[in-house]
């Protein structure tokens, strides 16, 4: 009897481990949210609601040949990178309490920063991505000051100021564009330098000319800030900020200078995202664009569906943008290449169950640990 209690005690402290819950949980909101798309998908047309579903889970892997699949694969990684980067910007500023809505904003800053330096200025990649990170960082700092001096919540004035953002930048970027309308100018015709070195990257996904050294510093990016928020006295504070900022403050922590210190960051981050995407030339910024990206609240599934922890959001963004991707692959007769985005805002939406999932899973936990405890005495 006391090895089967020893057994269920050591199962239940496996189970007991945050790490071990978030990836529970994370499964259990993609297999939920596939399984509500492809209900979804019978409604629509029920005759190939199967094929479309596993269409959209293979993604590049429906082409036949293994250059071609590794091409698109290189797709798939490229939007991937600007996806964690906004998703590590939301998960950054949440440690510290704080919902960084204004990615959006902070990307698209970050976006025109980065394409008016290489167009206008003639600039190179690595200032291009100097700008974007300032650009993305000060945007930030507009919601930090605004919430640790004037208590103003980040949600209000990150989405107003994302809409500020998007006009501006249109403007901004109006004086660059050629005189065709949208704006289709060729960032490796007009500035070289600009585009993002691949390093050899592009061999291994068949000559794709996308990949580029993006991809990899996103997820040292990502390592880094694991570091940063695990290992450093810096990152204790922000913690600490986020769980009880009256009590940071009466211990000594400067609470202000963390919320602004921290949205800096977080938009810093979001703004490399986007340059992490326009300067390797795969898409261009149309000037006439009224909506704003929908990278930045992408990463918003991301960063939950990652269990709001660096390293699970590096395969979450992933896993967002290879739904996304494979979307596009769906018949357009028969189904609305739109129905991948409505998967994800469906695991968007039981995210938002993670905790209460974490929360069921303990408490059963400790109900079960009192019973056997009380039938031990």
């Amino acid at each position: 009897m006391s090895a089967e209690i020893k057994k269920t005690a050591e199962k239940e402290s496996f189970l007991a481990k945050p790490a071990v819950q978030s990836i529970i949980a994370s499964l259990l909101c993609i297999i939920v949210g596939l399984l509500i798309g492809y209900v979804a998908l019978l409604f629509i047309n029920a005759q190939g609601a199967t094929d479309a579903i596993i269409t959209i889970i293979k993604n590049y892997f429906t082409y036949p040949t293994k250059a071609a699949a590794l091409k698109y694969c290189g797709n798939t990684l490229v939007k991937a990178a600007p996806l964690l980067m906004c998703a590590l910007s939301i998960q950054f500023c949440y440690q510290a309490g704080l919902f960084n809505i204004g990615a959006a904003g902070q990307y698209v800053v970050g976006a025109g920063a980065s394409l008016f330096c290489a167009l206008k200025l003639g600039l190179p990649w690595h200032a291009c991505l100097l700008a974007a990170l300032v650009a993305g960082g000060v945007y930030g700092v507009f919601v930090g000051v605004l919430k640790a001096y004037l208590n103003v919540n980040e949600v209000i004035s990150g989405i107003m100021l994302n809409w500020i953002g998007l006009y501006s930048v249109n403007m901004m970027l109006n004086c660059v564009k050629e005189t065709a309308s949208p704006y289709t100018v060729s960032l490796e015709k007009t500035n070289a330098s600009a585009v993002l070195p691949s390093l050899g990257l592009e061999k291994l996904f068949s000559n794709n000319k996308y990949v580029t050294i993006a991809i990899p510093l996103a997820v040292i990016i990502a390592i880094l800030l694991k570091v940063i928020l695990s290992m450093t006295v810096f990152g204790y504070e922000i913690k600490a900020t986020g769980i009880a900022k009256d009590a940071a403050k009466y211990s000594g922590m400067k609470e202000k200078r963390n919320v602004i210190l921290t949205l800096f960051i977080g938009g810093a981050l979001a703004g490399i995202g986007a340059a992490f995407l326009f300067l390797t030339g795969y898409e261009q910024w149309s000037v006439t664009q009224s909506s704003v990206p929908g990278m930045g609240f992408n990463g918003i599934a991301a960063t939950f569906l990652g269990g709001l922890d660096p390293i699970g959001t590096i395969f979450a963004s992933y896993f967002i943008q290879h739904i996304t991707s494979g979307g596009s692959y769906l018949d357009k007769n028969a189904y609305p290449s739109q129905i991948s985005d409505f998967i994800s805002a469906i695991i968007i939406y039981l995210c938002g169950f993670v905790l209460f999932f974490k929360f069921f899973l303990n408490s059963r936990i400790v109900n079960k640990k009192n019973n056997a405890e009380g039938g031990n005495k």
